[in-house]
Formats: structure tokens, C-alpha cells, sequence
């Protein structure tokens, strides 16, 4: 069975539109946009579980790199993980809503995981390989910390999409530190997400060659768009300005080069 056939069904316009309308209250109101994200991401997660290994996530550890303020962690609590997640910034982990109790919380680099080989069954990273000035690492990293037969799932947005800049807006196209200074003079006070700093322009031909790279690859597809534009992944350059992020889905092998094996 195609790792992606549970999460395809769900990917109609109707999702899109309703997430894209989420975008708008990230600035706003940030409880909303990340709630929306974070239902969605868990079921995305365990659509591509039960696709991978057969059976439900129940029990099964999920390791969120850059989890953030915690909204995540309910989501996938309630869809049948163990959440872990992992932020660098105290601050950020504490800027959301009160951290579940159900839940483990660590401070630490996504590119210097504290974990030991083997040791989660899902690493995932949401939105977080544009804001890391050496993303393959961390992509390396995850898969270090993956059990054979797990899932990596690592999301990105990607810079020449329509959101590359995020809240720079289309400026990006632009450079996007000219984008960063517009926002400053405009704003009064500099981007969260900075150019050069905590912003940083990753394509989807990086992400696709670097996963390719790694023999693990299981399959890349836009993550907002609906399952007919999915093909737009495969196309050079194209892919570069209409998927607005891209989803890889890679596995360790175990021992014995089998695939899944879910122990």
C-alpha cells in the first residue's frame, strides 16, 4: 500500500481552502492558525503511520523537532502518540498555551538531538528546516534517532513559493534581505522570522536531493495542496514556485533492508 493513500483521500481543495484561511491569523491570532495546523498535522502523522506499518499509532512515540509553544502536543496526544517535543527557545516553548501534562518537553538543537540511535518511532519537523542555517543536518539527525521501520516526516516551506518570506510577504522575490528591510521600515520593528538569521532560503531540489541522498526516501508531495496539483513535485523549476511546501517522508532500513517493520 502507498505510504500516502489514507492521507490522499483527505487531500481535497476544501482542505486547502480551509487551512489557507487559517494562514491569515498567525500574526493574529495565533491559537487559531497553529490549533487548525496542529489537527491537521497529527492526522497527516498518523494517516502515514497506519499507511507505513499497518496499524494504529497508539503507544508510539513522535518526536517533534521544533515543536514550538505547544500546540502540537494535544493534537497528537489525543490522536494516540507519546509526544515529545524539542525547542531551543524557552521562550517560544512557553509563548502558546499551557504545555499538556501527558506530554515530554526538552530543550535542545535540532541538529544535536539528545537522543540515543533508534530510540522514536515518527521524528518530525514541521515548518522548522527554513529557519535552520544547516537543514540536512538536522534532516540527518532525525533520521539518526529513528527506529528502523519508523517514519521521518520532514515539512518545509519552500523559498521561492508564495510564502517563502512569510511574513515579509511576496517581497522575498525580491532578496530577501531587502524584503526584511522594507518590512522594518514599515513595521518599526524587524521581522520575527529574519533573513540570514532565522529565515533562510531552501529549495525543493535541496530537500529532494538530500533525501534521495539517503536511500530512505518513501515519497515527497506538497503538504496544503489538494492530491490532484500533487504531481507538481516532480517538476523542476515549476515545483519551485507553486508548492508552497514540501513533505518528505523517509524510513530508516532495518538490518535486513525491510522496509517497515513496525517492532
Amino acid at each position: 500500500m502507498p505510504v500516502t493513500q489514507r492521507l490522499a483521500r483527505r487531500a481535497t481543495l476544501s482542505r486547502s481552502l480551509r487551512l489557507l484561511g487559517a494562514f491569515r491569523f498567525e500574526q493574529s491570532d495565533p491559537a487559531r492558525f497553529y490549533g487548525a495546523l496542529a489537527e491537521d498535522t497529527a492526522a497527516m502523522v498518523a494517516d502515514l503511520w497506519r499507511d507505513a506499518v499497518g496499524s494504529p499509532p497508539d503507544g508510539r512515540t513522535v518526536l517533534d523537532v521544533g515543536g514550538g509553544p505547544g500546540y502540537f502536543s494535544e493534537a497528537f496526544v489525543v490522536t494516540g502518540f507519546h509526544y515529545i517535543g524539542v525547542e531551543p527557545d524557552p521562550a517560544e516553548m512557553h509563548a502558546g498555551p499551557a504545555l499538556t501534562s501527558d506530554a515530554t518537553y526538552v530543550r535542545a538543537s535540532g541538529t544535536a538531538l539528545p537522543f540515543a540511535d533508534a530510540s522514536v518511532d515518527v521524528c518530525l519537523s514541521s515548518n522548522v528546516a527554513e529557519h535552520v542555517a544547516q537543514p540536512w543536518r538536522m534532516g540527518a539527525e532525525m533520521l539518526r534517532v529513528t527506529r528502523p521501520g519508523g517514519l521521518v516526516i520532514l515539512s518545509y516551506t519552500v523559498w521561492l513559493g508564495p510564502f517563502g518570506g512569510h511574513e515579509t510577504g511576496l517581497w522575498h522575490y525580491l532578496g530577501g534581505a531587502r524584503a526584511a528591510r522594507r518590512y522594518t521600515r514599515r513595521h518599526g520593528h524587524p521581522p520575527k522570522n529574519n533573513y540570514g538569521s532565522s529565515l533562510f532560503a531552501v529549495s525543493a531540489a535541496d530537500g529532494l536531493e538530500w533525501a534521495r541522498s539517503t536511500g530512505a526516501l518513501l515519497a515527497a508531495f506538497p503538504r496544503y495542496h489538494p492530491r490532484w496539483a500533487w504531481p507538481l513535485a516532480k517538476v523542476p523549476v515549476l515545483r519551485e514556485f507553486l508548492v508552497s511546501n514540501l513533505v518528505l517522508v523517509l524510513s530508516p532500513q532495518t538490518a535486513t533492508g525491510s522496509r517497515f517493520d513496525p517492532r
